[in-house]
């Protein structure tokens, strides 16, 4: 079954280097990058505890990325257009 991505899913997909085709199920698109959004939060929490920078910052530095992955709060299911 081709999935069909909403343009502005794909818009945001691609801001991250995803670019999923019609084969793709939006649930493994999903994870990846949930798996990417891990991946910059754990490097963000090491960056800290190096001092790279002050910990005050940690939390608005947190905000800025989770809005960077604002598709995380849409189910899987919603990225996709309706057929």
């Amino acid at each position: 079954m081709p999935f069909e991505y909403s343009p502005e899913v794909l818009q945001v997909l691609a801001e991250h280097g995803v670019r999923p085709t019609a084969s793709t199920p939006p649930a493994l698109v999903k994870d990846h990058v949930t798996t990417l959004y891990l991946y910059e939060l754990r490097s963000l929490r090491a960056a800290m505890m190096r001092e790279e920078f002050p910990k005050r910052e940690y939390a608005d530095r947190v905000a800025r990325l989770r809005s960077r992955y604002r598709l995380m709060s849409l189910s899987s299911e919603r990225w996709v257009k309706k057929a």
